[in-house]
């Protein structure tokens, strides 16, 4: 009988390649800039408190060299061998995990991934590092990665350690590392060095001291290389609003917000926004975007706490026109250096505020509110992190921003509500702006839009009939956009959003600009503008076609409550009908959709704005009945209609409030109070903003928001 046959078992071993490692460099650093920054995160983690990077013949691979100086606390030999020259060490890590930091600043590692060293590999084929930690010998190693492709295996690389009796760049007690890159991967031009420049000055937090660590980066021959290039410094002056927040748990729990006006702004006066400010109070929970109701709580992570900075800028000509002088190199930098980046320790997290990742969304935010949210290049912002506190925030081993786990989910939402409550602020005094210092129509963005397009079509197409077809087309979207503009109120009663009308038009027009760039693409333009001319007549033909007819005003009120009966039982608000007791004139000339639409937008902000003080109640331990207060009234030339609630009451000024992209909830349009106004103004009538004392209401209603709407008999 036959023996069953046994498995043959073999014990192997992983034998990574030599080419390994040059394969990793290229793959997990991204570019020159990150290069570098790695290998300054590294001085940082030593303790460094200057780290010089100097390159000559930068335009040549062969003679061009890279000088990295640090005066950190450097490596002794057995270091270099058992944590330099073994990838992916655990070194760094543990001292993360055991909370370990540095001697002299008290620094816990920014780089604890052990795969930084590769930067050097990204940057040329050569290199030569020498180190020196105190009472020991200057170490000197000498890696040509070319090498690598001679070996099968990375085992079999000879790397040679040399500890040097008389220490050469290290004298008497000095200490530090000193790292010198030679055969450059590839020659650099101007811009490349000129991206390195600005990734190294923008790596330390310009908001927080670092224990003095600031590192440099110049081109010795190559001195006009770096002209031009503005300074943090200098670019802060221009700032009009500044703002330093802190978070912790769920709440906001310091604000400073700050609008300063030029010396060249005499009408104008600057203010300063705290936490005891009524809108601050109202909104210091940290609501969650995508979970009405529900709100973010830092305090379910290790995150620690998180402080918001910043600085916000107007880019617009009437603006610059008051105070900068190099208008063009304000606006490139602020292109290439805007954004909001984050910083642990004071040391920056890359990729984050990089102009290709737009990790808050503000480039989307600002497509969908245009006039009002606050853009990349709007903004130069940092978000300063503890490294102890955060360690639920975990970096990618390729060096592009966090992991995107629930602890960076909600670390995100906190920022991004942060700025919603900023803007909503910067929005009330950039129309003081406006008012004072901006232009009439052309600060439209639209009409803008058009006006710009135009005159490039009329110098650079071509063909006579597509150039005259596409300019008729441009005059005629003209025309009916501000026919729409100007009664902003029919769209809104048929149930349109207007903001459609401004996003739709300014996508469009924006993609016949970029299409009219491109050679023999007027046909395209021509497709496009088509397709907004036929958008803004559907808009048109609802202005056109409201009429106002006599109405019951009882039965318009009636069907308002009726259309949101079902959010007012879920928000547990009562609707206190003082109109049925009315006795007056019932009968007016209105465009009931209008009105209806009207009163649905008075209601659903009640709504909103009553569930931010049950909020603010639920804080204090207090709690009280949401209400809405509807009633009728008359006198010889006019039947007044009022609508009140006890809710937060009007954070921001009645003078501002019905202006359009001017709003006190964050985030919000600030469309709606203002095409209720143009509503009542097309029917003869008004909105207005009295007194508690002079609607005679019960005594809940004092501190809440209180609107009149006014017809004429």
């Amino acid at each position: 009988m036959d023996q069953p046959r046994k498995n043959k078992e073999t014990e192997v071993r992983f034998k990574p390649r030599a080419r390994l490692l040059l394969q990793l460099g290229d793959q997990l650093i991204k570019n020159e800039s990150i290069a570098l920054v790695e290998l300054v995160k590294n001085s940082y983690d030593a303790d460094a408190t200057m780290v010089d990077i100097l390159m000559s013949q930068p335009d040549s691979s062969e003679e061009g060299v890279i000088i990295i100086e640090d005066d950190g606390y450097g490596m002794t030999a057995e270091t270099v061998e058992t944590v330099w020259l073994e990838p992916g060490s655990d070194f760094k890590s543990k001292k993360v995990r055991n909370l370990e930091v540095s001697p002299r600043y008290k620094r816990l590692p920014i780089g604890e991934k052990g795969i930084g060293r590769f930067g050097v590999h990204k940057l040329g084929n050569i290199i030569e590092m020498t180190t020196r930690a105190a009472g020991s010998r200057e170490v000197y190693v000498r890696i040509d990665w070319t090498d690598f492709n001679k070996y099968t295996y990375l085992n079999e690389v000879p790397i040679k350690i040399i500890e040097r009796e008389t220490p050469e760049d290290f004298p008497e007690d000095k200490t530090g590392t000193r790292i010198v890159i030679r055969r450059l991967r590839k020659p650099w031009d101007r811009a490349t060095a000129r991206e390195v420049k600005r990734a190294i000055t923008s790596l330390s937090s310009p908001f927080e001291e670092t224990g003095a660590f600031r590192p440099s980066f110049e081109v010795i021959d190559k001195p006009g290389w770096f002209d031009g290039l503005l300074k943090w410094e200098d670019v802060r002056e221009y700032a009009l609003f500044r703002f330093r927040v802190e978070m912790e748990g769920d709440r906001i729990t310091r604000f400073d917000y700050r609008f300063t006006p030029w010396p060249t702004m005499p009408a104008l006066t600057g203010r300063q926004v705290s936490e005891t400010d009524r809108l601050v109070d109202v909104f210091r929970r940290i609501e969650d975007p995508d979970e009405k109701k529900k709100f973010v709580m830092l305090s379910d992570y290790r995150i620690g706490k998180v402080v918001f900075e910043g600085y916000l800028f107007d880019l617009d000509n009437y603006i610059l026109k008051l105070g900068v002088s190099d208008k063009k190199g304000f606006r490139n930098y602020m292109r290439s250096n805007g954004g909001v980046k984050v910083f642990r320790d004071g040391l920056r997290v890359y990729d984050y505020g990089e102009p290709e990742n737009d990790w808050l969304g503000l480039g989307s935010r600002r497509v969908n509110q245009p006039t009002k949210v606050i853009g990349n290049n709007l903004i130069l912002g940092g978000v300063q992190l503890d490294r102890k506190a955060s360690q639920d925030l975990e970096e990618k081993t390729n060096r592009e921003g966090f992991v995107a786990n629930e602890a960076y989910q909600a670390f995100r939402k906190s920022v991004l509500y942060t700025l919603d409550l900023i803007d909503t602020l910067r929005a009330e005094d950039k129309k003081k702006l406006r008012d004072l210092y901006g232009p009439t129509r052309k600060s439209e963005p639209v009409v803008q839009l058009i006006a710009e397009t135009r005159n490039y079509v009329e110098e650079k197409v071509a063909d006579p009939k597509v150039r005259r077809r596409i300019v008729e087309y441009l005059n005629k979207i003209e025309d009916d956009y501000l026919l729409v503009n100007n009664n902003l109120l029919k769209a809104a009663g048929a149930g349109l959003n207007l903001s459609v009308v401004v996003h739709e038009a300014e996508k469009i027009i924006s993609e016949v600009e970029k299409v009219l760039q491109s050679e023999n693409q007027s046909n395209r333009a021509l497709e496009l503008v088509q397709h907004l001319s036929s958008l803004i007549d559907g808009y048109a033909e609802i202005v056109k076609r409201s009429a106002q007819t006599k109405e019951s005003i009882l039965e318009i009120i009636d069907q308002a409550i009726f259309n949101t009966e079902f959010r007012l039982r879920s928000h547990k608000v009562e609707v206190i009908r003082q109109y049925k007791e009315y006795k007056g004139t019932v009968r007016l000339k209105v465009a009931r959709n209008l009105l209806i639409g009207t009163l649905l937008n008075l209601i659903d902000n009640s709504i909103y704005w009553l569930h931010q003080q049950a909020v603010r109640e639920e804080d204090k331990g207090t709690s009280s009945q949401k209400k809405i207060f509807i009633g009728l009234s008359e006198n010889e030339a006019s039947v007044q209609l009022v609508v009140a609630d006890n809710g937060t009451g009007f954070l921001i000024a009645t003078d501002n409030i019905t202006e359009p992209f001017v709003s006190g909830k964050p985030g919000g349009m600030g469309l709606g109070l203002h095409i209720a106004a143009e509503i009542m103004t097309s029917q003869g009538g008004s909105l207005t903003f009295p007194s508690f004392e002079e609607c005679g209401l019960p005594e809940e209603f004092e501190d809440g928001a209180i609107i009149l709407l006014t017809f004429k008999k």
